[in-house]
């Protein structure tokens, strides 16, 4: 690769394209590869010409051969005009880059009005890094992006490469030998097979980039001083301390010494004589790309930017973070920070403190990601105090580029790490989120605290799409992802201490073992909160209980089969050091599968007295953690028996809907946008048009303006119809009742039409009541089906039952499409009112089947079309068989701001 050696931040702008005026930006991608580099994916321009030719000269013969078939040393003036100058629609090319160079194109050209030919050419030196897989997923999303359904290409049989990116991508290939060359075709909408094909390679790369971070051979402090009370003699000193056994590099251009703090000190990274890993920056701002140039020539792989005066400054700030990050990622680096902490790793034979905290965290199974760096130290000093060790630690400051779903990609995989704390100030991607941490808590128990839910607020520095959606979206997201969310740091600490060294229940019948009542009717009180059940009649023992006395009662409950967990308070009248008790406890409880939490002594960790000691000489797993109090042992296990039944539920999949027209949906949805180019809100026939491509009705209803009208159009449908007032001041007036049910001949409908517009005071014009004619449902609960696109999480489903009552008090369930059969389920249920669904005081139980029926095609409707930015089934009557919607309103718009999770991978 070409060195940046002449490159300085006053440059930067050579690498801006030149594009062309309808160049897609969309299509710009910066990508991890599958050694865990970065790399930039984008577009071909005709500014390209001179990349081309010098990439084209830098491929072997045999590479060119395989692509053309035939030998083809160099590129004419035509051939470069020819693969430079494309429309980007029926010819496309996408090139990857690094630094200054390509390494790498993919293109497709259009053969049929669904199919076009794909082709890829891939430097030598760079084949085997996955680049013809991530150009294949790009193309093909741009492809569909433009009508196109089918892709073909034509092979050379001993070319078992790119034989190979074809068959393993998931889709369902067709090959044909024909003239000495293998025929490819298949069909590129995504499948299940393909996306989890795209999921495991995100995550063996993006865990991949992470463990060039967290383990280096050699690190280096990039304004590192002598001067103590600085943050880089802080870096320094920690680093030193922490015990890291690679080799360890002081850079400062200030000073001429051999050695900072007993460290080999340089002028700059390029005078460095060996290779470094990691490189931790300590500089202003407004050095920092200058450094990252450095860091590119010298082949860092990955930056802890701790230095501020990025976007938590500004406008100057925000520029200068993305030139940080954009630069770093074209050389193939990642970045945690800027305004960052640091990061720790605790692993034997690593023993890395890259923070400003001075305090090295004893070695542990837990592992903790957070973005703020004031947080940070404090967070650390805690989990210490409460013997809580950890495996790993990284505080992304401003949160640039590494993010919380990296860390959870390679924590997914990391042996060293059983329990994952998040601390999120913003979701910079929340799709990407929920589906990454589903992934890992179906593996390992995922605990995430999340601030400014009550705001929305976005912390300053950190460049996220801001949501409209509320709270509560966030909150019903963890429950889909399976993530045990908690409200405050000592909630987050408190269930992690559990589940570091117990196992997870398998039921919620709890007994409790005490000997003070105060402390027993605490735990009560909790339990009945929060859901767990008491295992009979709990243990009361006198306050002087002996520890045989404790003995015998603990021999009983975890010989009882009807006892899943076990909470036991220990509280003596008198100083006393409990060691009796602690040793029978610890006896009792040990090999038994059933967690075990305390309050021993009041003590607020894991008292030496009920460890198990590892290796490092900290807790293992057998460790009975103690809490302050019962309430918080009660809390910390309740959380835990939540997501252990999450882990026990069969995960189910996504429902086929075979009478889904998803590309029938896609052509009106691109005619109606021809029609309305800035968006629209569609008219009765145009929604249920649309509606139809996902099987859904919706019962006709007929617009009204005299009582004329209103009898002859009851009588084209035979009667048994309704007057129902729609506009949106009469439909939410609880005081008014804005439908008249059972309107059987012209004497009814004339006397509901006279009494309708004197409630409403529209008789002089009931064109604003805006009434209609509709026919009669069958009797049922009335519920709400809505979905929104939002900027941040993209599509998001609501579902709640009508009514004012239920609008006032927000009882309404989200979910993030797709939606599995459990997701539908469990939407249903959990909203407050769910009661009146399943026969309340007598009622007919409503048909709940159909209800996940809609819920289903509209998570369907939402996730295939983008540009369906609201859709409401304003007034869905679920009868005791079927379900009937009566109301519906839809919009579509142009979508400025594409989805930020899609079927290709890319970093964002």
């Amino acid at each position: 690769m070409t060195s940046p050696d002449d490159t300085s931040a006053g440059q930067l702008a050579q690498y801006a394209v030149q594009a062309p005026a309808d160049y897609p930006a969309d299509f710009e991608a910066d990508v991890v590869l599958r050694d865990g580099a970065t790399a930039r994916l984008r577009p071909i321009t005709p500014s390209d010409a001179d990349l081309l030719v010098q990439f084209y000269a830098r491929v072997s013969e045999q590479s060119k051969y395989y692509r053309f078939f035939a030998p083809y040393p160099q590129l004419s003036d035509r051939d470069v005009a020819r693969f430079t100058q494309v429309d980007y629609h029926d010819r496309l090319a996408l090139i990857v880059t690094v630094g200054n160079e390509m390494i790498g194109v993919g293109r497709y050209e259009r053969t049929g009005r669904r199919t076009a030919e794909v082709a890829f050419l891939i430097e030598d030196a760079h084949q085997g890094r996955g680049l013809g897989q991530l150009l294949l997923e790009h193309l093909a999303q741009a492809a569909r992006e433009n009508g196109i359904a089918h892709f073909v290409a034509e092979v050379l049989p001993d070319n078992r490469k790119m034989i190979t990116v074809f068959t393993e991508a998931g889709y369902k290939v067709a090959r044909e030998f024909e003239d000495g060359v293998i025929m490819v075709e298949f069909d590129i909408a995504p499948t299940d097979t393909s996306f989890g094909v795209m999921q495991a390679r995100e995550q063996r790369s993006e865990a991949l980039s992470i463990a060039r971070l967290l383990t280096p051979s050699s690190v280096a402090v990039i304004g590192a001083s002598r001067r103590e009370g600085t943050i880089g003699n802080a870096l320094l000193r920690n680093l030193r301390d922490s015990g890291f056994p690679g080799r360890m590099y002081a850079v400062n251009a200030d000073t001429s010494a051999s050695e900072i703090e007993g460290v080999p000190a340089y002028p700059t990274i390029r005078d460095v004589p060996d290779t470094v890993d990691l490189v931790i920056v300590a500089v202003k701002a407004d050095m920092v790309s200058d450094v990252v140039l450095d860091c590119a020539a010298k082949g860092v792989r990955g930056l802890v930017v701790v230095s501020s005066g990025f976007a938590e400054i500004g406008d100057e700030g925000r520029r200068r973070q993305r030139q940080l990050v954009g630069l770093a990622r074209s050389y193939g680096m990642r970045v945690i920070g800027p305004n960052a902490l640091g990061l720790i790793n605790t692993a034997a034979g690593v023993s890395l403190n890259a923070t400003l905290s001075p305090v090295m965290p004893s070695r542990g199974r837990v592992a903790f990601f957070c973005q703020s760096g004031a947080l940070g130290v404090p967070i650390l000093a805690d989990m210490a105090a409460r013997g809580v060790g950890l495996s790993s630690f990284v505080s992304a400051g401003n949160r640039a580029d590494v993010s919380g779903n990296d860390l959870m990609q390679f924590w997914y995989s990391d042996e060293s790490t059983e329990v994952v704390l998040l601390y999120l100030e913003s979701l910079g991607n929340p799709r990407k989120f929920s589906r990454v941490a589903r992934r890992l808590a179906g593996r390992k128990p995922v605990i995430a605290l999340k601030s400014g839910r009550a705001t929305q607020g976005v912390p300053v520095g950190q460049l996220v799409r801001r949501s409209k959606l509320p709270g509560a979206t966030i909150d019903s997201m963890f429950r889909q992802s399976g993530l045990i969310g908690v409200d405050t740091t000592g909630e987050l600490f408190d269930v992690a201490q559990l589940l570091a060294h117990q196992p997870l229940p398998k039921g919620r019948r709890v007994a409790i073992v005490s000997n003070s009542d105060a402390l027993t009717l605490l735990a009560l009180d909790t339990m009945a909160g929060v859901g767990l059940q008491v295992a009979g009649d709990p243990r009361n023992l006198s306050p002087d209980a002996s520890a045989a006395d404790f003995g015998a009662a603990l021999a009983e409950v975890f010989a009882d089969d009807r006892v899943h967990s076990v909470v036991v308070i220990y509280t003596p009248p008198v100083q006393s050091s409990g060691a009796e008790v602690a040793a029978v406890l610890a006896a009792a409880a040990a090999g038994s599968d059933k967690p075990v939490v305390s309050t021993f002594l009041a003590s607020r960790s894991v008292p030496k007295e009920l460890q198990v000691p590892d290796d490092d000489g900290g807790a293992a797993r057998g460790s009975i953690p103690s809490f302050l109090n019962p309430q918080y042992a009660v809390g910390a296990l309740a959380k835990a028996t939540q997501y252990a039944e999450w882990r026990r539920r069969s995960d189910s999949g996504v429902p086929e809907l075979p009478d889904v027209d998803t590309f029938g949906a896609e052509a009106f949805v691109t005619e109606y946008l021809q029609r309305h180019p800035k968006g629209a809100d569609l008219d009765d026939s145009d929604r249920q048009l649309l509606l139809n491509f996902y099987g859904i009705s919706v019962l006709p209803a007929f617009p009204v303006l005299s009582a004329d009208e209103a009898v002859a159009r009851a009588a084209d449908l035979g009667f048994e119809v309704i007057l129902k007032a729609t506009a949106d001041q009469w439909r939410m007036r609880p005081d008014l009742a804005d439908i008249w049910r059972h309107i059987h001949d012209e004497e009814d409908m004339r006397a509901a039409w006279a009494e309708m517009t004197q409630t409403f005071g529209v008789a002089a014009d009931p064109a604003r009541a805006q009434f209609v004619v509709q026919k009669m449902a069958p009797p049922g609960v009335p519920v709400v089906i809505s979905a929104l696109e939002d900027v941040s999480f993209g599509p998001v489903v609501t579902f709640g039952l009508s009514g004012v009552a239920t609008d006032l008090l927000g009882d309404r369930s989200y979910r993030m499409p797709p939606l599995t059969d459990r997701d539908a389920a469990e939407m249903v249920r959990e909203v407050r009112a769910a009661p009146l669904l399943y026969g309340y005081r007598g009622t007919d139980p409503a048909d709940i089947a159909a209800i996940e029926n809609l819920l289903h095609r509209v998570s369907r409707l939402t996730l295939d079309l983008e540009e369906v930015v609201k859709l409401d089934l304003r007034s869905v009557l679920v009868a005791v068989q079927g379900a009937t919607v009566l109301d519906a309103a839809i919009r579509i718009a142009p979508n400025e701001k594409p989805r930020q999770d899609t079927p290709a991978r890319r970093l964002t």
